[in-house]
């Protein structure tokens, strides 16, 4: 059975490691008792091959296998910048 590969999109806030960037997930749900929309986010280590991406760049990451202990995420593709 093939596991589905999850894609998320995020903002790249650092790019200081070599093909890594870390990218900033932001999600909103509604609280299941208080019925409140709460903003979560959570960063993500994705690996960035041609070191391309840059701090600000609005980007759809994709799960792969394990590249290293904390990166399980490479960066599919930019899709803009942020307006920061």
């Amino acid at each position: 059975m093939i596991k589905a590969k999850r894609i998320l999109v995020g903002t790249v806030v650092s790019d200081a490691m070599d093909k890594t960037v870390t990218v900033r997930v932001t999600r909103r749900f509604k609280h299941p008792l208080y019925k409140k929309v709460v903003t979560a986010r959570k960063k993500y280590l994705a690996h960035d091959e041609e070191n391309a991406f840059h701090e600000g760049d609005i980007v759809r990451i994709q799960e792969c296998a394990p590249i290293s202990k904390r990166k399980t995420w490479f960066v599919k593709e930019k899709i803009g910048e942020s307006r920061r």
